[in-house]
Formats: structure tokens, sequence, C-alpha cells
């Protein structure tokens, strides 16, 4: 029983092994086909706020600094009154 297994197992091994070589990259230099030039810079992001600064509004004063009492705060104006 175990001669069944062995031998097919022993053949996809060799198989495997023979296989692996052809896989890997060639240890000549310049056989590889890869691009080695650099890849040309990204633009910019566009500025879609005419350079004014971003404000975070909370509740009615957008100055009001955004912290967790003050958002616990928030929600609980927020929600309905019972």
């Amino acid at each position: 029983m175990m001669t069944k297994r062995f031998l097919p197992a022993l053949l996809a091994s060799a198989v495997l092994l023979l296989t692996m070589p052809a896989c890997g990259p060639s240890t000549n230099d310049g056989d590889d086909d890869v691009a080695t030039t650099p890849l040309p810079p990204l633009p910019a992001a566009p500025d879609t706020t005419k350079g004014a600064k971003a404000v975070v509004p909370t509740a009615n004063d957008p100055t009001r600094e955004l912290t967790a009492p003050n958002a616990t705060e928030d929600i609980k104006k927020m929600q309905p009154q019972m």
C-alpha cells in the first residue's frame, strides 16, 4: 500500500523540483526584461478650496473645539425631547 503512494509522490516532487529554477530570476545580468527608468513625478493636487481655511462646524459655534464632552452635549441637543 505504501509503494502505491510512494511512486506518484516521488514523481510529483521530481517534477516540482525541475520546474522551480525556471520560475526564479535569471542568473545573468540584463537577461530580465524589466523597465529600469524612473516613473515621472505625480502632479500636485488641485486646490479646490481657493485658499480658504477648513472650518469644522459643531452645533452653533464653528470655533468650538471638537472634544468628546462637546460632542456628547451636541448629540444630546439633537435628540428628540420626550
